[in-house]
């Protein structure tokens, strides 16, 4: 993972992609590897791009949160 974030004993696991094209499942197989790596107790994908609808499936069956650029958008003005 990229980065570890934590706060009031919660740790996420953050997988950063800056990609041109679309996110596909590795990026979430690697959040999640690093969520149990790191012992966090959540993990999640954050991109500047798109993810592909077997990425969004995948992270759903597994908890994955993820961000595209649309999110991060909305987050930079919340």
């Amino acid at each position: 993972v990229d980065l570890i974030a934590e706060k009031d004993n919660v740790k996420i696991a953050i997988q950063a992609k800056c990609y041109s094209g679309s996110v596909g499942n590795h990026a979430i197989m690697e959040a999640f590897a690093g969520m149990k790596y790191y012992n966090a107790n959540r993990c999640m994908v954050i991109t500047n791009s798109y993810f592909t609808k077997g990425a969004i499936e995948l992270a759903k069956s597994n908890n994955v949160v993820l961000w595209n650029r649309d999110t991060l958008i909305e987050k930079m003005y919340e």
